[in-house]
C-alpha cells in the first residue's frame, strides 16, 4: 500500500513507523526540522521503541513538506494532525483537520482518509456532508506518551468507525505491523468511535483526579497516602494503573478531550463530567497553597538565621534577579517520566498561580530552548538551580532531586508514572 501519514507526532510518527514496516509511507510536517529528523532516521519525539525502529529496522519510509505530492498517489492518508480545544468556541479547534481534507479530495479524492486526530462526536458525520465525500472515516488511537510505538506494536484494541470491507482493510494493515496478533477489534459507526476515544480518556482523568483528591484528602489529615492508596488498589475491581498522585492530568490529551466531552453533554444531564473537569483545577490550588505554606516555613527559618539569609539573597539577586521574598525552583516543565512534552503539563498551572501570589519562580528545564519562560528564568545549571531556590517543586521525583529532598515539595508517592 502507498500510505500518507500528515502529522509527525507520537500518533502520526508511531503510525508511520508502524505501517512502513511493509508499506510504502510518507510522512507529512509543515516544520521542516521534524522532516530532516525522519529522513535522517533520528526521532524529533521521545519514545524509546521509535528511536530503536528508525535507527535499526529496514523501514519504507520518507518524509516531506509537499503534501500535495504525498497524497497524489496514497491509498489511505491518514490525518494525525493537534486538535485544540477552544474555551471561547466551547469546541474542538478543528481547523487542520478541515485544511487536510479540503487538499486531500482536491488532489486524490478516491483516497480513503482516515482521521486519527482527536475529534468532537458527529465530527465526521458532519465534515462528510460538509466536504461532499465519503472517503472519511474515524479511528481513536490509545497512546502513551514516550511509548506511542510500544501501544501500536502491542496494541489493547483497535477500533474503525466504520463496518465495511475497506475498514477491514486498514485494520489488517495496524495488525500487519504489530507484534502482538491477537488484538481485540472493534467496528463501530464513526460516531460511536468519536464518543469511545472522549470517553476512555475522560475515564482516565477521572481516575487521575480521584487518586489526587484521595491524596489531598491524606495530606491535609496527616494521614499515609501510600498505604491508603495500596489498600485500595488490592481490589481487582480497582487495580493500581493511573494511582499515582500528581498535581492533576496535563499532557495532549485529557486535558482537552475532558473539556470537549463536558461541551457534547451542554444538553444532557449529568454532574460527573463536569466534576473531573474542575477536580483537577482544585487539585492545582490546592498544590500551590500547600507551596505557599512550605515556602514561608522555609523563609520562616532562614530569616532567624541572618547569615543564611543574606547568603541566599545574594545569591538569588546574582541568579535571577529577582527581590528577595523567597523563589520557588520548577524541576521540569514535562507532563510526566520519559516524556518531553511541556503542554498542558499541570506544573505550569501550579507555577502560575505562585506567581499571582507574587511568588519568585525560576525554572530547570534543560531541553528548553529561550532564557525564559512565562517570564520566569530557565535555568540548565543544577546545581545553580538547587541554589538559587528556597522550595523546589517537583510533579515528579528525579533520583538528583535526593541531595536537596529537604526542600522538595512532591506528591509523587510511588516515585513512577
Amino acid at each position: 500500500m502507498n500510505i500518507t501519514v500528515v502529522g509527525i507526532g507520537y500518533v502520526g510518527l508511531s503510525l508511520a513507523v508502524l505501517l512502513a514496516q511493509h508499506n510504502d509511507v510518507v510522512a507529512v510536517d509543515i516544520v521542516r526540522s521534524k522532516v530532516d529528523d525522519v529522513n535522517n532516521r533520528v526521532s524529533p519525539i521521545v519514545d524509546a521503541e521509535i528511536e530503536d525502529y528508525l535507527k535499526n529496522k529496514q523501514l519504507r519510509l520518507k518524509a516531506t513538506c509537499d503534501a500535495h505530492s504525498a497524497y497524489e498517489n496514497a491509498d489511505f492518508v491518514i490525518i494525525a494532525t493537534p486538535t485544540n480545544y477552544d474555551p471561547v468556541k466551547n469546541y474542538f479547534d478543528t481547523s487542520a483537520v478541515d485544511a487536510v481534507i479540503k487538499d486531500v479530495i482536491t488532489v486524490n479524492p478516491s483516497t480513503l482518509i482516515v482521521i486519527k486526530s482527536t475529534i468532537p462526536v458527529g465530527y465526521c458525520e458532519n465534515a462528510r456532508k460538509k466536504f461532499g465525500t465519503e472517503n472519511l472515516i474515524f479511528s481513536p488511537e490509545f497512546l502513551r506518551e514516550g511509548q506511542a510505538l510500544h501501544d501500536n506494536l502491542y496494541p489493547a484494541r483497535i477500533i474503525i468507525g466504520e463496518r465495511s470491507e475497506r475498514a477491514k482493510v486498514f485494520a489488517d494493515l495496524l495488525v500487519q505491523g504489530a507484534i502482538d496478533k491477537d488484538i481485540p477489534m472493534l467496528f463501530t459507526d464513526s460516531t460511536e468511535a468519536e464518543a469511545v476515544k472522549l470517553f476512555a480518556n475522560t475515564f482516565l482523568a477521572l481516575r487521575v483526579s480521584f487518586f489526587n483528591e484521595l491524596d489531598t484528602y491524606a495530606e491535609l489529615r496527616g494521614l499515609d497516602t501510600a498505604q491508603i492508596i495500596e489498600g485500595v488498589c488490592h481490589d481487582p475491581r480497582i487495580g493500581s494503573t493511573y494511582n499515582n498522585p500528581s498535581f492533576g492530568y496535563g499532557g495532549y490529551c485529557l486535558p482537552k478531550d475532558t473539556k470537549q466531552l463536558l461541551a457534547n453533554f451542554n444538553d444532557v444531564p449529568s454532574n460527573l463530567i463536569g466534576a473531573i473537569v474542575d477536580a483537577n483545577r482544585i487539585r492545582k490550588d490546592h498544590i500551590a497553597e500547600q507551596v505557599f505554606v512550605f515556602l514561608e516555613s522555609v523563609l520562616s527559618d532562614k530569616t532567624a538565621d541572618k547569615a543564611q539569609a543574606d547568603r541566599f539573597s545574594a545569591i538569588r539577586k546574582r541568579i535571577s534577579g529577582e527581590s528577595n521574598n523567597g523563589t520557588v525552583g520548577i524541576y521540569r516543565l514535562t507532563m510526566k517520566e520519559g516524556s518531553d512534552n511541556f503542554r498542558k503539563s499541570s506544573v505550569q498551572g501550579v507555577m502560575k498561580r505562585l506567581k499571582a501570589k507574587g511568588v519568585n519562580v525560576v525554572v530547570y528545564e534543560p531541553t528548553m530552548e529561550g532564557e525564559y519562560f512565562f517570564n520566569s528564568k530557565v535555568m540548565r545549571d543544577l546545581d545553580e538551580f538547587f541554589d538559587v531556590s528556597d522550595v523546589i517543586v517537583a510533579n515528579r521525583f528525579a533520583s538528583e532531586l535526593e541531595r536537596v529532598q529537604d526542600k522538595v515539595y512532591t506528591r509523587d508517592i510511588f516515585r513512577r508514572d
